[in-house]
């Protein structure tokens, strides 16, 4: 695995960053059972350390601290990092549509003019930063049009405060109505082995429009690691206790498609996670793989997976086999 980073261009912006990127949802605690803003630094300062450029973070992440710690963790490297944000899910306004709530306060997705030109301020604050590279709206908020979002979003780049534009958790009429307002970059959807539905619908529209896809949940919550088997059991907050997808049934066959992705990650000297990864980065239209992590080793081993090459041959073995166990999976 002596390859250098994968490293890739973000849309048409000129941005180029690490196709593996660390994804902070966890560091910010929220449905991960808290945080350890000592051991999550570390685990950021391992990324940056092993090669990866890309960090992803989000305000929603315990409102505020994922960047705070994303913040403190980069101070004196800023320069090593290509820095993604989200905007539009707001606690400082009811405006919008109210999504959820969190320690009793409401959330709502909102993309007003107004919000954005508030969140940005709050972000680059907490970041310890003057401009962020990538900057995303995380969830689509029904009651503001795009064009409206996107003058915003084109009005902070002109000023330098961000550096290209993203969309998160979009529809395939979002996407065209981002594109019909201005230079979109890239989107961010989750995309696994496991969660194929893009394939067909947005990653063709992307790809004729030269829009990154930045996929996130690679690893379907640790369920392709290959560490959570069958007898594995669940507690406390953890979102997984109840998830479906984590089913016994289905904890089985994942097994079983790790037995066909055991023998490739030996002969790469991987892990069977470093292989998933990989393989997804190689799928058509999949540019960047974000990928959690909250201590220095599972920091490394995800980043080794921009290392990693598969042959052509590995891909289609490895693909036929997430047909034949994973078809049937449930969501």
């Amino acid at each position: 695995m002596s390859h250098e980073m994968l490293t890739r261009e973000i849309g048409r912006s000129g941005i180029q960053a690490s196709a593996i990127g660390l994804g902070t949802w966890a560091i910010g605690g929220w449905m991960w059972g808290g945080t350890d803003e000592a051991l999550s630094i570390k685990a950021i300062q391992a990324s940056i350390d092993e090669g990866i450029s890309l960090i992803d973070t989000a305000p929603a992440y315990g409102q505020g601290v994922a960047e705070e710690i994303v913040g403190k963790a980069i101070k004196g490297r800023r320069d090593e990092v290509v820095l993604a944000t989200k905007c539009g899910l707001v606690w400082h306004t009811q405006r919008g549509n109210h999504f959820f709530d969190y320690e009793g306060k409401p959330v709502h997705r909102y993309l007003g003019k107004d919000a954005i030109v508030y969140e940005v301020e709050q972000s680059l604050k907490r970041l310890g930063t003057d401009c962020i590279d990538h900057y995303i709206t995380h969830w689509q908020d029904p009651t503001t049009p795009i064009a409206e979002t996107m003058e915003a979003l084109e009005t902070l780049k002109a000023q330098g405060k961000i550096r290209s534009i993203g969309a998160s958790n979009t529809s395939l009429e979002d996407v065209k109505s981002y594109l019909a307002a201005g230079q979109l970059d890239a989107i961010q959807e989750e995309y696994s082995m496991v969660k194929r539905d893009i394939d067909t619908t947005l990653i063709p529209l992307c790809q004729e429009n030269g829009v990154s896809v930045l996929s996130y949940s690679s690893l379907a919550l640790g369920l392709l690691t290959g560490k959570i088997g069958p007898e594995r059991t669940f507690d406390g907050d953890d979102q997984r206790k109840d998830n479906p997808r984590f089913s016994i049934e289905n904890r089985r066959r994942v097994a079983q498609l790790m037995e066909v992705i055991e023998p490739v990650a030996a002969s790469h000297g991987a892990t069977k996670a470093q292989v998933v990864i990989a393989w997804t980065l190689q799928q058509p239209g999949i540019t960047f793989s974000l990928c959690g992590a909250r201590n220095p080793d599972q920091a490394a081993e995800n980043a080794r997976a921009g290392r990693l090459r598969l042959t052509e041959e590995e891909i289609e073995v490895i693909g036929k086999a997430v047909s034949i166990h994973l078809a049937e999976l449930a969501a």
